[in-house]
């Protein structure tokens, strides 16, 4: 080619790569209004893990098309690598170095790119065929996705096209190198005029540059933005939400979040990554029973809002944000790492604040503030389910390895006090040297900061604290997973420095020191319920299952940390529901159809729900029971 060629060529790189870095930076003028990020990042490792290695994609049921997902992203990735070898080869000259482009490197080179670029063609003909004929309906669609697919399958076939008019022009003995690209020349007519290949080589280019500048106005500008969001994304555990200090809130005369720009830059950013796959909303225990919670569309409510200026609450209405469980199922599920669930408790902070919030939830913080339990017992009733047993408390012990937590549940409702009680009785039979706080011990906070009042949270955290530093604690094990993650997750925020085990844990460590004696049932006679905020949101799913010596459990389809809610979290424990639209009804039936007859739990709330649930779906008897209680049975 001439060098008029060439001029035009670089003229169209330079403008569409200005087209490209102003549509960016045209969305990054919407980020820029939030708050500045305070906290650490691990962009480095973040990148590898999330999106060279494509963690979150690789982890998705196939459902979610994430093969085709997988074939269009190292499609993509093995071409871009291959137009970047080129074009290196091509200016090495250009320092003083050798156009290593031949010989055998050359013959490699095309055989292994021209393969790998098939992978390319497959994935976006596969996702033209599942977003015309057999979308999903949660999968978000406009007219640009299909444009932007066309483009893309435009450009692979292309590209191929391009290889096999250049062997039609020039035939060599080596172009049967490239299979894919050889096979197509063959169709070709024999030494085609250079003029065509010429014209088929601008019409790939000019595509390409088409590509390139309308990339920012496509939902594929994910490509870019979430490179981005995986380098920001917080380095902190999924369990644990954002500190608001009183100095930030007698600054910005608000608790919570009014308006989109009052969240973090990064959280902006994450919401003009979304690709509008809809693997958030396939998961969402809410959306699926018919609830009006979408998180899909709460994301791109928010988006919407940041540029309308409307208020986030009535962006996304009230009824979808107090519909979220928090079981961060959307958050582990979204491939460009969007915390939807800090979303939506920053905007319930700020409807709490403003007095939004009536019912059950309310009641719920009425006692907690009251009595320091949640179920609004007074203190003294917190060492009832001690009666009878010989359970040492931490006022009248001088020293102890072990706090057992027992949590607002554990101490007040009946099915939790049967775990309790058990846990106890394993410890003093493993020869624990622990104490429970007994009426010193109050309520851990995670409901309050979960539904969204964050200063009462505060206030348990800081009271609960202050107890840990008076008697020195610093191991500390509970039955509940809720305490568990906000002791161990949250709690650090105010200084404590704890080692949290949920009761799985330490009670399998004991099994596997040989202090007790591991559970044993009949293949298929157990199944067992992973609580979210174990098994998903603290990735523990191991320890339940190793109580188990002998026999194994029946899964349900959801388990370990694709785990289904049953919907008591993010104090939805208190709120009213319709029949039809209880998640906790759907797990229920989960549980009954893998055949078994026990329901094993390891989480009070998920007990008093499933029980509720079980009863709802069936008439059958279905015992429902806590591991501590089947491991105390195993160790009578």
């Amino acid at each position: 080619m001439g060098w008029e060629h060439k001029a035009v060529f670089y003229t169209l790189a330079v403008l569409s790569t200005a087209a490209l870095i102003y549509g960016i930076w045209g969305r990054s003028r919407y980020w820029m209004q939030g708050k500045k990020p305070d906290w650490k990042a691990n962009p480095i490792q973040n990148i590898v893990k999330f999106i060279l290695l494509q963690k979150k994609v690789r982890s998705s049921r196939p459902k979610s098309g994430a093969p085709m997902h997988l074939l269009i992203f190292y499609g993509f990735l093995s071409l871009l690598a291959a137009t970047t070898l080129l074009a290196l080869a091509t200016y090495a000259p250009l320092i003083g170095l050798p156009n290593w482009h031949k010989g055998a490197y050359f013959l490699g080179f095309e055989f292994i790119f021209d393969i790998l670029g098939l992978l390319f063609v497959i994935g976006v003909t596969w996702a033209m065929g599942r977003r015309w004929g057999f979308r999903l309906k949660q999968m978000a669609h406009e007219w640009r996705d299909s444009w932007a697919l066309v483009l893309l399958f435009l450009l692979g076939i292309g590209g191929y096209l391009l290889e096999a008019a250049r062997m039609a022009a020039d035939p060599q003995p080596h172009n049967s190198s490239a299979p894919i690209g050889y096979a197509i020349s063959q169709l070709m007519p024999a030494n085609l005029a250079p003029s065509i290949y010429i014209a088929i080589w601008w019409s790939h280019v000019i595509l390409f540059f088409a590509f390139w500048a309308g990339l920012p106005h496509m939902r594929l500008k994910h490509i870019v933005l979430a490179v981005a969001s995986a380098a920001g994304k917080p380095d902190i555990p999924m369990g644990e939400l954002k500190l608001i200090s009183m100095e930030e809130v007698e600054q910005t005369g608000q608790i919570g979040v009014a308006k989109a720009t009052e969240y973090s830059r990064w959280h902006l950013l994450t919401l003009d990554a979304c690709m509008g796959c809809g693997r958030c909303t396939e998961v969402c225990p809410a959306h699926n029973v018919g609830k009006p919670l979408n998180p899909q569309k709460v994301v791109a409510d928010i988006h919407r809002s940041l540029v309308t200026g409307e208020g986030v609450a009535a962006a996304v209405s009230e009824e979808a944000l107090w519909a979220c469980t928090t079981c961060n199922a959307c958050v582990e599920a979204c491939p460009v790492l969007i915390r939807h669930v800090d979303l939506i408790v920053d905007s319930r902070r700020n409807l709490v604040a403003e007095g939004q919030l009536s019912g059950g939830p309310a009641v719920m913080l009425r006692q907690t503030g009251s009595t320091s339990n949640a179920w609004g017992a007074p203190a003294s009733e917190r060492e009832t389910w001690m009666e009878g047993m010989n359970v040492p408390v931490a006022r009248e012990t001088e020293d102890f390895d072990v706090l057992f937590w027992v949590g607002c549940a554990g101490a007040t409702d009946p099915g939790a006090m049967q775990t309790t009680k058990a846990v106890a009785d394993l410890m003093g039979k493993a020869g624990v040297n622990y104490a429970c706080l007994g009426k010193e011990e109050s309520c851990t906070g995670d409901s309050a900061r979960r539904v969204g009042d964050e200063f009462l949270f505060q206030e348990m955290a800081q009271k609960n604290v202050a107890t840990f530093q008076k008697y020195k604690v610093k191991k500390v094990v509970t039955p509940c997973p809720h305490c568990f993650n906000t002791l161990k997750n949250e709690y650090q925020q105010f200084g404590a420095e704890l080692e949290v085990q949920h009761h799985t844990q330490f009670l399998a460590d004991l099994v596997d020191q040989g202090k007790l004696k591991g559970i044993e049932v009949a293949d298929g006679e157990v199944a067992f319920h992973d609580p979210c905020y174990l098994g998903r949101v603290n990735d523990e799913s191991d320890a339940p299952r190793n109580l188990f010596r002998k026999g194994q459990l029946a899964e349900p389809i959801h388990n370990r940390n694709k785990t289904l809610c049953c919907g008591a979290g993010g104090g939805r424990m208190w709120m009213e529901e319709a029949p039809d639209e209880r998640p906790t009804n759907r797990r229920a039936q989960q549980l009954l159809d893998t055949g078994a007859k026990t329901v094993a739990l390891g989480c009070p709330f998920c007990r008093i729900m499933l029980d509720t649930g079980i009863k709802s779906v069936t008439d059958e008897e279905i015992n429902l029971v806590d591991l501590a209680e089947m491991l105390q049975k195993a160790n009578a």
